[in-house]
């Protein structure tokens, strides 16, 4: 099945309507189980970490999840539609970590 279809569109046109986090919040739990969430979180703090240098082995001690998981967050960090990028770039040009002013270790 093709991921790229009018029921993706809408719903990715769906979710840049949304104005801020508590209706993100609200949208998301009601469209994700809490299990899903979670999921996403991780594999979004994974890229993140990835992209700094971060070894796999403290990767799967902050996160939780597999070494097969990483690899594949990595994947498509490195070598997948530049999504992971792009939103890694906007929000490092909006702020740094406020409490130490370095990344996210």
């Amino acid at each position: 099945m093709n991921w790229n279809n009018k029921q993706t569109e809408d719903l990715l046109s769906t979710i840049l309507k949304l104005d801020n986090l508590d209706e993100a919040k609200r949208f998301f739990r009601d469209l994700l189980t809490e299990e899903e969430l979670i999921e996403f979180g991780k594999r979004w703090l994974t890229a993140r970490l990835l992209n700094e240098k971060v070894s796999y082995s403290n990767i799967e001690k902050k996160t939780g999840l597999s070494s097969t998981t990483i690899a594949r967050v990595a994947k498509w960090l490195n070598s997948g539609k530049g999504g992971y990028k792009l939103m890694i770039e906007k929000l490092s040009s909006h702020h740094n970590n406020p409490s130490t002013g370095k990344g996210l270790f």
